[in-house]
């Protein structure tokens, strides 16, 4: 992928659904009994990981006038093993999942995927009663899950997890008696909140959400959009010069807005205007930016974003620090050692002190060759550093990693090129 600098951003655009919220919905509906309805589904590789999983357990999907109808509600044994591609939310939301049910499934996925810890969701499976082996004892996939037969337990993860959260809760929707999660700092919320909206037994209070056997109902959905894939347009009309861009219908609630706070405390000039149903429009200004404290009780709320913000915290006055961000060793590839070396290429001065990525600032961004080390958001992030660096194009290889969550990004920087 060849990136020249160039001109401002600028107009509106609708990013691709959230990702989050779309395997959650495919899920939900493979477990309903009968036929729900999405629309607005991410067309990214890693939801299309999960509807290919949902089928494999039975479930039928087809597309009907702009939506995807799912019929679920009879879940049975996967004709083989079930390969997640890229995609760690898959594996880690589908093996809660394959632990309630009577049969053995086993779930795998590509080598990045096989490389990322799965102990953290094996471990409360066990603890419920599933029978689980794996890659180092089930610390690594591929992973062989027999489920049924589970009870409830009280979980607290050793880190803060939405996936992990999400595995046990679902796990619990076949369980004999209450399945407790405490959440070390608050995470992502979508698990619970589609699980209560489509009818299921959850309750979620002071830092405690419980579920007790139950299924959802069929439903209907419209997907919002993405605010991880809207943080790349927000950073690139901060830092570009003359830029201005509105991302509409984008989904805004519990620690999915973290990166909007951070780039507001930085002096970005952006606003979210409420639009109904947790949705917002969101339009950014170029401005300059100043260096800030990203405080590790915040990473959780903005850790997919912390790539594109580091390309932010390159061209802030002084530095940025984001304190207690060592799950980005977990990511598709090392995130801390992918965003140093794109920042060295880029000319900005970054190091790591122990879990904290340091951008020094200040820097004057050059063009130069990056490699994307096939991370999606590694490969979004540094192309919108490109577009404020000086020189020539800036080449950036892994290219095609972007189509695991936005597979049409470089049709809508081209449009907000020529706006």
């Amino acid at each position: 992928m060849a990136v020249p600098p160039g001109g401002p951003l600028r107009g509106e655009l609708r990013v691709p659904g959230d990702k989050s919220i779309s395997h959650r919905a495919l899920l939900l509906a493979a477990l309903a009994d009968g036929v729900s309805s999405i629309s607005g589904l991410s067309d990214g590789a890693d939801v299309a990981a999960t509807a290919a999983a949902v089928r494999a357990l039975g479930a039928a999907t087809e597309p009907a006038g702009g939506h995807l109808q799912v019929r679920g509600g009879e879940l049975r044994a996967p004709p083989g093993p079930i390969d997640v591609g890229n995609s760690g939310t898959t594996i880690r939301l589908l093996a809660g999942i394959a632990a309630g049910c009577p049969f053995t499934t086993v779930l795998g996925g590509d080598a990045s995927v096989n490389r990322r810890p799965m102990g953290r969701v094996t471990e409360p499976l066990r603890l419920m009663g599933a029978e689980v082996d794996g890659v180092e004892g089930g610390r690594r996939a591929p992973l062989r899950i027999t489920g049924g037969e589970l009870h409830g337990i009280c979980w607290q993860p050793p880190v803060a997890s939405a996936q992990v959260k999400g595995a046990v809760l679902l796990a619990g929707l076949f369980a004999d008696g209450e399945t407790v999660v405490r959440e070390p700092v608050p995470t992502r919320a979508h698990t619970e909140e589609m699980l209560a909206a489509f009818g299921a037994d959850v309750r979620a209070a002071g830092g405690e959400v419980a579920v007790r056997a139950s299924r959802p109902a069929p439903f209907d959905l419209a997907v919002p959009g993405d605010p991880s894939a809207a943080a790349f347009w927000i950073v690139g009309a901060a830092i570009v010069p003359g830029s201005e861009v509105t991302v509409l219908d984008t989904y805004h609630g519990q620690a999915r807005d973290g990166y909007l706070r951070v780039l507001q405390r930085m002096g970005a000039d952006v606003t979210a205007t409420p639009t109904g149903d947790r949705r917002v429009r969101l339009t950014c200004r170029a401005g300059p930016l100043r260096g800030v404290t990203v405080a590790a009780s915040e990473i959780a709320d903005l850790i997919d974003e912390i790539p594109v913000l580091a390309v932010a915290a390159a061209t802030a006055d002084g530095p940025t620090r984001f304190e207690g961000a060592g799950e980005l060793r977990h990511k598709e590839s090392d995130r801390l050692r992918s965003v140093l070396a794109g920042l060295a290429t880029l000319g900005a001065p970054a190091e790591v002190e122990g879990d904290t990525l340091v951008v020094h600032g200040g820097a004057r961004l050059r063009a130069g060759p990056l490699d994307a080390a096939g991370d999606h958001r590694i490969a979004m992030a540094f192309c919108i550093g490109a577009l404020a660096a000086a020189g020539e194009e800036t080449i950036i290889s892994g290219w095609r990693s972007v189509a695991t969550s936005y597979p049409g990004f470089v049709e809508d920087l081209a449009r907000c090129r020529e706006s």
